[in-house]
């Protein structure tokens, strides 16, 4: 059934690693390489079956080729998840031997941060192989892609404002944010420098707490968070909140976060629509980390990642536009402007070299 599922998913290697002294088992799928190498972090999670890994893995490196041709890069997608406890079963040997496979690809799929991983096991891997991104400063790197993943949220948010309200004053509204990752918690942050009224919910109780001190949000529960009269609803956890369970009880009238797979299905897409909820298709809002970390293929700048993180606002303006002239839900027509670009691209005759990777500026050490 595994040549069966590509097939319909379109992917072009998947590659399945293991090393068992490591205690490595690993997943890397490289779903389009047309615009350039697959790009895409690796996810460490505690998955409950081998079938659930795989699952997660194409679905993710299938989204990351359309984020990262709505985002206008000249990378492909691809993705990579390690079967584990990132609390528990973490160690040199594991990333380094995960290294080893990246290595092995050639540069056809080049790592980053995920779920479950930080810059430091990301220095482990870097070791083994120039592949990676999202590697300390020190290195020549970018470090931690979540400060920019919550910037360029930022501005997919007020370009869905100004859609739905006519205006871009953060402040005037109020938020529903559901996690408090990295991500989550420096979106709050963005949302309360702008006087915004944020309602906020996590599994965590620390972080909770932490939101509610220093940035004055309220808690609500974690089932409550669906109830709370907010105009926006902004999904910063795993995905798949928006299901039909949840729909019915949600208040807001923006769909906006920085989770991936936030509809739990095209049909639940629809009903979003007859609802008069306008959803902000969340490759093209969370595109910033890796807008970010695809900097560092020609020199980190941070400047220069900035300025990057503001074309998201005019990629969902692109969108918001090709749903009205095509009559159809934003997340198709997110779809539809990542496959027109692809296509397009596809066919030139590009220069000998296309999508090679360079990684200038880089520091490597032993």
């Amino acid at each position: 059934m595994i040549f069966e599922t590509l097939d319909i998913y379109g992917h072009e290697q998947v590659v399945f690693c293991h090393n068992k002294d490591a205690g490595l088992k690993a997943i890397i799928a490289i779903h389009n390489t047309v615009l350039g190498p697959a790009l895409g972090g690796t996810r460490m999670w505690p998955y409950k079956s081998e079938a659930e890994a795989l699952n997660d893995v194409l679905r993710l490196s299938r989204g990351m080729t359309y984020k990262n041709a709505v985002a206008g890069l000249n990378i492909g997608g691809g993705k990579a998840v390690i079967i584990g406890n990132p609390a528990t079963d973490k160690s040199e040997a594991l990333f380094r031997a995960f290294g080893q496979f990246v290595e092995s690809l050639g540069g056809r799929y080049i790592t980053a941060e995920d779920v479950g991983i930080d810059v430091n096991d990301m220095e482990y891997v870097y070791r083994e192989t120039e592949y990676v991104t999202g590697v300390h400063q020190v290195h020549g790197g970018s470090g931690d892609p979540s400060p920019f993943t919550a910037y360029g949220t930022l501005q997919g948010l007020m370009a869905t404002l100004n859609r739905k309200f006519g205006d871009e004053d953060v402040g005037k509204y109020s938020y529903a944010v559901q996690g408090l990752g990295h991500v989550g918690m420096e979106y709050v942050k963005l949302l309360k420098e702008r006087g915004a009224k944020i309602f906020v919910t996590d599994i965590n109780p620390a972080l909770v707490d932490k939101a509610v001190t220093e940035y004055g949000a309220e808690a609500v529960g974690l089932d409550d968070i669906y109830d709370v009269p907010a105009d926006v609803y902004s999904p910063c956890a795993l995905g798949g909140t928006v299901n039909e369970q949840t729909l019915p009880r949600l208040k807001c009238k923006v769909i906006c976060g920085a989770a991936n797979n936030q509809l739990a299905n095209n049909e639940i897409g629809d009903e979003v629509v007859k609802r008069g909820i306008l959803y902000a298709p969340d490759y093209a809002v969370n595109a910033g980390g890796v807008m970010n970390v695809a900097l560092e293929l020609d020199g980190y700048n941070r400047e220069r990642a900035m300025r990057m993180m503001r074309t998201i606002y005019h990629n969902l303006s692109r969108i918001y536009e090709i749903a009205d002239r095509d009559g159809i839900p934003t997340y198709r027509a997110a779809d539809r402007l990542a496959e027109e670009r692809i296509e397009t691209i596809g066919k030139l005759k590009l220069p000998l070299g296309r999508g090679r990777t360079r990684f200038q500026g880089r520091i490597r050490g032993n």
